[in-house]
């Protein structure tokens, strides 16, 4: 049994805050609402609602917040911690330029491409930049008030077993898939500095639970005309998804990570808890709550961490993720990457193999990339499985590596790299055999 310690006597006021912060963190993140026809969360009408508002000064903020990323570097000295943060910052300087011609259209005509410059900027750049600050704000309510503790006491029969996590980085899961593995990150790195996870698991959690969102999935189901077979889709894409990363938990480069706290923090694991799980639940958010901060003093500290993660990843997504785009239609880089995918889909007798190796690889510069290059293929089963690649692949270099890069979570790009060789070949293994078997 649990040797939990009992915090101090329940009072109508932990009550009320830890349900009506909890209520209001949940609506924002989980609850799909129907506004002028479009279903989805209310984090995201918001976010729809400013673009539709006050659109011609959205390009100017995602730009201001490209230039306070780009300075940034410079004026704390922090470009100088590593050779890849200098690098990172020198690319930062690239994606400045890049926003600059985007926004004043000024520049090359194949960076004016709908499909090049645009792309990124309007369907990658103004999202992350919107909704990671605000989404930041409803994430202190979603955390900070004993709703992770409550909830992670119940998985943990799950979590622990299967992907070696905390019963809490559930919330981390779902926020993802249902929100944006961009406010996912930032909860896991608040959540590792904090304490409560390791190096490890906060590694485990963003590289394989911080997948895109299922607003994104719509857009991937529509591009292969796959909508007829929609919740075949969603369903296998989520759970081939973590098939893989109860698998790539178990294996280098993730396997070989030290299981230690953020450096500094005194470790908060999750007890182990085997009886009376509500009782034990309730205790473990009545902890959390009296030791939360204000809810000023925490909705401040996400905000802020919020505009930081902007400021890191905005600039990246212009230059890395524009040099992939490039990579992709000007050279034949991904056709020899795509080479270390044939023989994955050979063996399971993926329709295509080279085609489909080719598309593969081009998710680790673009999660949408894949898509494109099988749009109108007539094997159903072909245009399924790099439906679920798109999903399950997890890294790309367009916006997920940045992001993971703009945390503490201690990932090197080589680390990275080889993760996502291992997620995509699982993947093709894994997601074949079952689309064969449902179709």
């Amino acid at each position: 049994m649990s040797t939990l310690q009992e915090p101090a006597r329940t009072n109508r006021a932990d009550v009320l805050r830890f349900v009506l912060y909890s209520a209001i963190g949940i609506f924002m993140f989980f609850v799909p609402v129907t506004i002028g026809g479009k279903s989805t969360i209310p984090l995201d009408h918001i976010v729809t609602w400013l673009r539709e508002n006050v659109g011609a000064a959205v390009p100017y903020y995602a730009l201001a917040v490209i230039l306070a990323g780009t300075v940034f570097p410079f004026v704390t000295g922090s470009w100088r911690a590593s050779p890849v943060k200098m690098v990172f910052a020198f690319l930062n300087i690239l994606g400045l330029v890049v926003g600059c011609a985007l926004v004043f259209s000024v520049g090359p005509d194949w960076l004016m491409a709908k499909d090049m410059g645009p792309f990124l900027f309007n369907s990658l750049v103004i999202p992350v930049g919107l909704i990671v600050p605000i989404g930041a704000v409803f994430l202190a309510l979603l955390i900070g008030y004993g709703l992770m503790e409550f909830i992670g006491v119940f998985l943990q029969p799950v979590m622990r077993p299967v992907w070696r996590t905390p019963g809490r980085s559930a919330i981390d899961a779902v926020a993802s898939f249902v929100g944006s593995y961009s406010l996912a990150l930032l909860l896991t790195d608040r959540v590792y500095r904090e304490g409560r996870y390791t190096a490890r698991e906060a590694a485990v959690i963003a590289t394989g639970f911080s997948t895109v969102s299922a607003s994104f999935m719509v857009i991937v189901a529509k591009a292969l005309d796959l909508m007829d077979h929609w919740l075949l889709y969603f369903w296998l894409a989520l759970v081939v998804t973590f098939l893989v990363t109860a698998i790539t938990v178990r294996i280098p480069p993730l396997s070989r990570i030290p299981d230690d706290p953020y450096p500094g923090v005194e470790h908060q694991p999750e007890k182990l808890v085997t009886g009376r799980r509500f009782h034990h639940a309730w205790a473990e958010a009545r902890g959390a709550l009296h030791t939360a901060p204000s809810l000023g003093r925490n909705v401040w500290d996400n905000l802020r961490d919020g505009l930081r993660m902007a400021m890191s990843i905005l600039p990246s997504i212009l230059s890395i993720g524009l040099i992939g785009l490039v990579l992709a239609r000007y050279t034949p880089i991904f056709d020899w990457l795509g080479y270390l995918f044939v023989p994955f889909a050979w063996i399971v007798g993926l329709p295509e193999p080279l085609l489909a190796g080719k598309a593969s690889a081009t998710g680790i510069a673009e999660m949408f990339l894949p898509a494109t290059l099988v749009a109108g293929q007539e094997s159903l089963v072909l245009r399924l499985v790099i439906a679920i690649v798109c999903v399950s692949a997890i890294i790309f270099f367009s916006a997920l590596v940045p992001s993971i890069l703009a945390t503490e979570i201690p990932v090197s790009i080589r680390s990275l790299v080889v993760i996502w060789f291992e997620r995509v070949a699982l993947t093709i293994l894994i997601a074949t055999p079952l689309v064969r078997l449902l179709t």
